[in-house]
């Protein structure tokens, strides 16, 4: 099985997730179908997609070799699940979170695919014995779990069930590096999958540095986004501490493992973070940050602007 041999992906669900991944299928030339049980939500997906994908081209951000045109000539939509399936080997779920939706979902393509057409769940939480148990064939299911926006983003983790075959991850893998995205595999599920839990252990340990009166809600955001967040979005947290020692990692570990090994021993217990302290921090951050549209618009908006430049930044260097 090869993803060069083949050309059509079925992109399940076409929300804000549907609609993304579609948009990095395209730019390497593969044909998508998107399919929405919602008749004309497909439809309207595909006018999104039009829209910002001209608006990409003209910000010399598109991806691919492809002009929007072209990309938009390889897209086309379905209210009927069968014809959106027909001539795919890949088929990508964009459901929305909500588990037993998402096995009724696989349980339904199975019925209508080949024994060999891979099935990928965007799922970012639910781990994949659990989103495809009611499918026969598990040997060729997987999560691919992107990162919003995946268009910018271009992380994706690969997540076997545990009878997944290797083509099968291979295969997807090879798929993902073609159209531009930086796949990792992890090596069996688990709750949370990778960057998930490092990020809970972020928020974990923000959390209970503003409980216990440290620092600010500001400040903490702050450490991540003038500070840590510069320096991971070029650069990982085992090639730093490798680089940060002359003589590599286990230097950086005979110099500073015994003060790590002090600061995480000091660490509490996981927060509650539906207890009493949370309206604190809650209030804090209500008086420090609008919770309006028009406040969160803008902030995405700023991300995007930022992520679109890193992006180029990387391409260029």
């Amino acid at each position: 099985m090869s993803c060069s041999d083949m050309k059509v992906i079925t992109v399940i669900g076409s929300g804000l997730i549907g609609r993304s991944w579609s948009m990095v299928f395209i730019s390497g030339g593969y044909n998508v179908k998107i399919y929405d049980n919602q008749p004309g939500q497909a439809a309207n997906a595909i006018k999104e997609i039009r829209k910002q994908l001209e608006e990409l081209e003209g910000a010399n951000m598109l991806r691919g070799e492809l002009m929007a045109t072209q990309q938009l000539a390889l897209l086309s939509s379905y209210d009927d699940l069968a014809q959106a399936l027909e001539g795919a080997f890949f088929v990508q779920e964009c459901v929305f979170e909500q588990l037993d939706v998402k096995q009724s979902v696989f349980q339904e393509i199975e019925r209508l695919v080949g024994k060999d057409i891979i099935l990928s769940s965007s799922t970012s939480c639910l781990v994949p014995s659990s989103v495809f148990s009611r499918v026969q064939n598990k040997s060729r299911c997987l999560v691919s779990h992107p990162v919003n926006p995946p268009y910018y983003v271009k992380l994706v983790e690969l997540v076997p069930h545990p009878e997944t075959t290797a083509i099968v991850m291979d295969t997807t893998h090879a798929l993902m590096t073609k159209v531009g995205q930086a796949p990792v595999r992890l090596r069996k599920e688990i709750d949370g999958f990778a960057l998930n839990r490092v990020q809970a252990a972020i928020i974990a340990e923000s959390w209970r540095l503003v409980q216990d009166g440290i620092i600010s809600v500001k400040d903490i955001d702050l450490v991540m986004s003038e500070g840590l967040g510069m320096r991971y979005a070029f650069i990982g947290p085992m090639e730093t501490i490798h680089l940060n020692a002359p003589e590599g990692l286990e230097d950086y570990m005979k110099r500073y493992g015994e003060g790590i090994t002090r600061v995480l021993n000091s660490f509490g217990p996981v927060p509650d973070f539906c207890g009493s302290g949370s309206k604190s921090i809650a209030k804090e951050i209500c008086e420090l940050i609008p919770n309006d549209r028009q406040h969160l618009s803008a902030r995405i908006e700023r991300r995007d602007q930022l992520l679109m430049a890193l992006s180029k930044l990387k391409k260029d260097h």
